[in-house]
């Protein structure tokens, strides 16, 4: 199904990559110079709060604070009134955080949050596509500060999102066209399957909607040329990735969104072109609105399911 009518929002920065949205209506993101905005539901207020001095990536409401995944300075939250960052871990399990992606948040304050390569920061996101690392990883951070690794090699981990039951951690793993589950209770408690295979585009951003569903966001179709240049010997591959940005194999304007049972029954799913705006990556539902977060552009964008 084709997007219907979009609200596209400009904000004074570029890439504000995720979403959140308050009980007013107010949506929060990060841009891509570190600061923390607070946007009006008609845009014409956009307040300041703060400024993480990286690059904030995913964001979830955590009790008073806005916990923030930043590619950079790691697994931070800061006051929803805005206010100092304070940095919750930058490392787990002996290794530095070197891709802090996206979070989801259990009821019982529990973090589970993503690394998405070994290997390659934000600046170099595309490498990581090219070369198949494997190396994302899925982090647990109880209440107490303990952290711990669930599962690694991921195909770029990204998103991350609990069904209304909390019994697994979805994954998106990017480079691998899927959302990854990982069993948290029961029968499978330790196990990975998936929640949706075969996209057919790269996955972003995933979170949990208002109407229980898991919304997936897809901010690229296939690029063919990519599907090639992973086939290639890996001194090739190198040789690629070397190549000015502007002659890589690139995304689309065309993205979409979908929202799928938490047992992966697809109930909506919208693709197209939106006008000024791409690089769909961030996605919230609330009350039947959908909020869009974007990698490229200087904007986020509103729409009805």
């Amino acid at each position: 199904m084709a997007f219907g009518e979009v609200t596209v929002i400009p904000v004074n920065g570029h890439g504000p990559e995720d979403v959140v949205v308050d009980d007013q209506g107010r949506i929060y993101t990060g841009v891509d110079d570190g600061r923390i905005l607070r946007v009006t539901p008609d845009g014409r207020r956009i307040d300041v709060l703060g400024d993480t001095g990286g690059r904030p990536l995913g964001l979830e409401f955590y009790g008073e604070d806005l916990l923030i995944c930043d590619a950079k300075a790691g697994l931070l939250t800061m006051p929803l009134a805005g206010g100092p960052v304070t940095t919750l871990a930058t490392s787990a399990v002996g290794l530095d955080f070197v891709f802090c992606n996206n979070a989801a948040v259990a009821s019982d304050g529990t973090v589970y949050f993503t690394d998405s390569s070994r290997r390659f920061g934000i600046e170099k996101w595309r490498d990581d596509l090219i070369e198949q690392t494997g190396g994302g990883r899925l982090l647990r951070r109880t209440p107490d500060g303990k952290i711990e690794q669930l599962a690694d090699g991921f195909q770029f981990a990204n998103g991350v999102a609990l069904p209304p039951d909390e019994s697994y951690v979805a994954v998106a793993e990017t480079g691998a066209y899927r959302v990854a589950r990982v069993w948290l209770t029961g029968d499978k408690a330790g196990t990975r399957d998936y929640l949706v295979d075969d996209l057919w585009g790269y996955p972003d951003n995933i979170s949990t909607g208002s109407d229980g569903l898991i919304w997936i966001t897809v901010a690229s179709p296939k690029v063919p040329a990519l599907s090639l240049v992973q086939k290639l010997p890996a001194p090739l591959r190198a040789g690629v990735r070397a190549l000015p940005t502007a002659l890589q194999p690139a995304p689309a304007r065309e993205c979409g969104v979908r929202g799928v049972t938490p047992d992966g029954k697809q109930v909506h799913e919208l693709r197209g072109e939106i006008d000024g705006f791409h690089v769909l990556v961030g996605v919230r539902e609330r009350a039947g609105t959908l909020y869009f977060g974007s990698l490229e552009d200087n904007a986020i964008a509103v729409t009805s399911v």
